[in-house]
């Protein structure tokens, strides 16, 4: 997300017969489902595992999609959301990402700050292909392979077991809950300086309640007006740059952008700047079973985004940097502002603060839909009580805004740098069980259809997940030892929440309840692949 701060991160018997011309009968583990989202299961437990010439093993580039189709023996309807409801399509899910990841250049200033325009530039060109790039690749091919909106929960459940997937369901709510209750906050902070009560007490509590309440039920209203709420709010809040850095080119000096003192560099607050501000790609996995036509929207949206993302923090750097001479002590947060001033005028700085406020709202519902899906996701697994699964008219998960919501209001008393501190430590655990899952099911089932694909094979999926594993052992290694113990409180909850909900579930105090249409991740499926 954007922020910047110390680290502190659904069957039917397998026929015996032979599959139609064209078509070949695989068995493969875990279960899949067709391009509709269907899943199957066999109870031939004999039948050989068989290749075609044309199975879908070759890999593809980010954002392409070879085209075939995974069709299931039934061929039943997605269990994903009823088609009463309205898909979410690729500008919106472009967008929801977009807000997911960062929600604009507002907070980047400080790389600039701790290393020098060099550094800063450099970080935000070589470290998305260290961090952002395997991250979205794997959210993109498993994300296809499981496209319901439990998203990565399933992805470890389904290589790790259940027990496993809980921990990452809780790690990955809390670490967004927290996340999120940052964005009320900041919004309140960029809108201060005009209206002072804002600053404390009453008055700011209530703009708080007020606040969340309103992003709320945006959420609340559906998840296609949230996308597209996420459209209008990203142009808003990137043309102020893109006008910023048309006005900055006759004042542009190329000499200023290779500024680099390595003896004097904050190599804690570069790399944690980085890393806030090219993460969380995977959030979007909770919302696969709500996008129109997963299989193909899913990897390029996450294409376009990256794109999106990775100019809207290059551009406004490089603006920035070569346009005013050099204050390495300036460069703080909100500093845009101020060169938005120089560069334009009044007016551009009022835009530019008015789109940082925006930006925050955008990041809340971006936030919020990703965390109260995952909810629904994980009761239709049945590992969260049925009241979970509970879609409101417009089919968003009432029960999980709320919890979320909730949760937001508890936490948004609590100190920038402790939220995400505390953020970070989870979010980083998280991670990990992804990375051991993706490798896993790769070994596991290497010939296994999927709708993208990483190239490269076993050896390219582990060495893929090397570089961003290295830089998650350094984040935790800069951890404080307050921030490491609270974080690791938090895991011990979640630890503890899984056998709590089971007693509860043996005892009949809470109803659970499984989706009958989503497959079953303890036994192996038979799909026939057409072409």
């Amino acid at each position: 997300m954007n922020s910047n701060v110390e680290p502190s991160i659904r069957a039917v018997p397998a026929p015996s017969s032979p599959t139609a011309s064209g078509a070949a009968s695989v068995k493969v583990s875990p279960p899949l489902r067709e391009e509709t989202g269907a899943p199957l299961a066999t109870t031939n437990a004999d039948e050989k595992l068989r290749h075609t010439a044309n199975r879908q093993a070759s890999s593809v580039a980010m954002g392409e999609f070879n085209g075939s189709e995974y069709v299931t023996i039934n061929d039943e309807p997605s269990p994903r959301a009823p088609s009463s409801f309205k898909k979410v399509s690729i500008l919106p899910l472009v967008f929801l990402i977009f807000y997911e990841v960062s929600g604009g250049p507002f907070g980047v200033e400080d790389s600039v700050g701790a290393a020098g325009p060099l550094l800063a530039l450099v970080g935000f060109l070589v470290f998305p292909f260290i961090w952002s790039i395997p991250e979205a690749m794997i959210t993109a091919e498993m994300g296809t392979m499981f496209p319901e909106d439990s998203g990565y929960v399933v992805w470890v459940s389904s290589a790790i077991g259940e027990f496993w997937g809980f921990q990452q369901g809780w790690m990955k709510w809390l670490s967004g809950v927290i996340d999120n209750a940052l964005y009320p906050v900041l919004f309140l902070d960029y809108l201060k300086s005009a209206i002072p009560a804002l600053e404390g007490g009453w008055p700011r509590v209530v703009a708080v309640i007020a606040l969340t309440i309103l992003l709320t039920y945006m959420n609340y209203r559906g998840l296609t007006i949230v996308g597209y709420v996420a459209v209008i709010l990203g142009v808003f809040s990137l043309l102020p740059f893109a006008v910023m850095a048309l006005l900055s080119i006759p004042r542009v000096e190329p000499s200023r952008w290779l500024v680099v003192n390595l003896h004097h560099v904050d190599w804690n607050l570069y790399l944690n700047t980085l890393f806030w501000n090219l993460n969380y790609w995977d959030s979007i996995s909770t919302l696969a079973g709500e996008v129109e036509n997963p299989k193909k929207t899913l990897p390029k949206s996450l294409f376009y985004a990256l794109i999106l993302v990775v100019s809207g923090y290059f551009v406004p750097l490089l603006a920035g940097t070569g346009a005013i001479p050099l204050n390495q002590s300036l460069w703080t947060d909100g500093y845009f502002s101020d060169i938005a001033k120089i560069i334009g005028g009044v007016w551009l700085q009022w835009w530019m603060q008015a789109a940082a406020a925006t930006a925050n709202m955008g990041m809340f519902v971006a936030e919020m839909s990703s965390d109260s899906f995952q909810l629904l996701g994980m009761a239709e697994r049945g590992m969260l009580p049925g009241f979970f699964a509970k879609r409101s008219r417009y089919g968003t998960p009432l029960i999980g805004i709320l919890f979320s919501a909730s949760g937001v209001l508890l936490l948004s008393w609590l100190s920038f740098q402790e939220i995400v501190a505390a953020e970070n430590f989870l979010y980083c655990f998280g991670m990990i069980l992804e990375f051991v899952s993706f490798v896993k099911l790769r070994i596991k089932h290497p010939h296994t259809p999927r709708p993208y694909k990483i190239p490269g094979g076993t050896v390219g999926a582990i060495a893929l997940c090397v570089p961003p594993t290295i830089l998650i052992g350094v984040v935790l290694a800069l951890s404080t030892l307050r921030v490491a113990l609270v974080s690791m409180g938090a895991v011990l909850i979640g630890l503890l929440l899984r056998p709590t909900l089971k007693f509860a579930e043996r005892k009949r105090w809470v109803k659970f309840t499984k989706n009958a249409d989503l497959p079953d991740l303890d036994h192996e499926t038979t799909v026939s692949l057409v072409n």
